[in-house]
């Protein structure tokens, strides 16, 4: 009988962790808060301390609520979240410069000559979210010393004294050679970093070490970048269907296949996983605010949290006539204009919080069809159906819009943390990942209710609005690339 495996999933607000068993299932579970600085110009920083006793506060609650050891261990990482550190002592050497900051525009900026270069080397064109810019910027203006990479390679360090990175986070580094799956000496040299001494690339499955931490020694044999490994415990293997993950904000992922797909549709191209030494790639794109849209339309009390949506949205039967563009963070893809600010219009003195409500999901499940459409441009056919996970999938109303504005069934996953079931996916040594992977039958699945020319007349409505953020005047230039 196989065993129980721990999936830790290392996130922005926190970390979950998860005992999978795959007989049983989820037989326990632990957080840990992190909580991210917000600081002057754009500044996001976290104690990278805090991020790894968050790891193993988590993994140790999840642990001790499982009863049982575990055969395997698999940790996935946000993304673009980078820090510079001692090698010899695992000393952290900065703070951990977080995905969503934006201090290292200057770079980009300079590099705005290379960005089609660069896109066709790595998947990415140079944007101040992505790892490779913060890296250069860290060694601009914070040290010179030790070394600087994604906040993966220090975890794992500090976990099992391995100096690694999967092929998947490497890939969202913006220096990996997308085709060749393995350090660009020439994205190296753009962005400054030459004389870097870079983490190993390893596949997304395989024993890189072991670790004491949580109490017996547990082999780690998963790694992940977290919206990869969703995309796996969406069982999204191949072309033909995208995942969405609807968090702090949204991520669409869509498998191309095992040869990468260069988007000409506004998307970005990445490393998916690499088993065996043989890489699978995808699509990538991203709405930047959904839950924190959520919390900005629950600061100014209109609901007093993403429990109401459904109550609140629920009392009128549409928007009104308000259309709300969510961009409180700036247009992500396919547009990349990271520089404009949202849109509310169409108000009146009847305008009722579930006008607003309605609007909001409205706007959200729109710009999620826009970056559907370009997955389904860019891979020749319309996507056949959208899986779903992340917290705000429980908001039936939010998940009837995006079904009847995409025009597809919306299946939404029967665990909210696909993250955390992927990386324990990957962790389960031995045996086939996808094996490991639960029936994949979804808790629930949204059909569109109404007409295709309805769903037309809406989206119609919500492309004017952004048309009129797009013509008006522009703040500064924007770039883009998912984290």
């Amino acid at each position: 009988m196989t065993g129980p495996v721990l999936a830790v999933d290392q996130g922005t607000s926190g970390t979950k962790a998860l005992v999978i068993c795959p007989e049983r299932g989820v037989i326990g579970t632990g957080f840990a808060a992190v909580g991210p600085r917000q600081l002057p110009g754009g500044r996001v920083e976290t104690d990278p301390v805090e991020l790894y006793d968050s790891v193993l506060v988590a993994g140790r609650r999840a642990l001790a609520e499982a009863g049982e050891p575990v055969t395997a261990l698999g940790l996935a990482n946000q993304g673009g979240t980078v820090l510079a550190w001692d090698p010899g002592t695992g000393r952290p050497l900065t703070g951990a410069i977080v995905h969503q900051d934006r201090r290292a525009e200057p770079v980009c900026t300079e590099l705005a000559a290379h960005a089609e270069e660069l896109r066709a080397l790595t998947g990415l064109p140079p944007d101040p979210r992505g790892a490779a810019p913060k890296m250069a910027w860290i060694r601009r203006h914070l040290t010179t010393e030790g070394v600087v990479t994604t906040t993966d390679a220090w975890l794992v360090h500090r976990l099992t004294g391995a100096f690694v990175t999967d092929a998947a986070t490497a890939g969202r580094t913006h220096l990996l050679d997308l085709d060749r799956v393995r350090w660009s000496a020439r994205a190296l040299d753009l962005y400054g970093l030459a004389a870097e001494h870079l983490p190993e690339i390893v596949d997304n499955a395989q024993l890189v070490g072991s670790t004491r931490e949580f109490g017996d020694k547990i082999p780690l044999t998963g790694l992940a970048a977290d919206q990869q490994a969703a995309l796996l415990a969406q069982r999204i293997t191949g072309p033909g269907a995208a995942k969405c993950t609807y968090g702090t904000g949204a991520l669409l992922l869509a498998h191309t296949g095992d040869t990468p797909r260069r988007s000409t549709s506004g998307l970005v191209s990445c490393v998916a996983w690499r088993f065996a030494g043989e890489p699978g790639y995808c699509l990538d794109g991203q709405v930047h605010t959904v839950a924190s849209a959520v919390r900005w339309l629950t600061g100014l009390g209109v609901i007093s949290g993403a429990a109401d949506l459904d109550r609140v949205g629920g009392a009128v039967p549409d928007t009104g006539g308000v259309t709300f563009v969510p961009a409180l963070a700036g247009l992500a893809a396919p547009w990349w204009r990271g520089e404009l600010r949202g849109s509310l219009t169409g108000l009146g003195l009847d305008t009722g919080p579930g006008h607003l409500v309605r609007a909001l999901c409205e706007g959200l499940a729109a710009q999620v069809v826009e970056l559907a459409e370009a997955a389904g441009t860019d891979l020749g056919t319309p996507l056949t159906a959208l899986r779903v996970d992340g917290p705000l999938t429980r908001s039936a109303l939010l998940m009837q819009t995006q079904a009847d504005l995409l025009q597809r069934p919306v299946e939404v996953s029967t665990l909210p943390d696909a993250t955390a079931l992927g990386v324990g996916a990957l962790a389960h040594l031995g045996s086939d990942p996808l094996d490991f992977l639960p029936d994949g039958r979804p808790v629930a699945v949204y059909e569109p209710r109404i007409s295709a020319a309805e769903a037309a007349d809406r989206l119609g409505v919500f492309r004017a609005a952004v048309a009129t953020l797009l013509d008006g005047p522009v703040a500064g230039a924007g770039s883009g690339a998912p984290r």
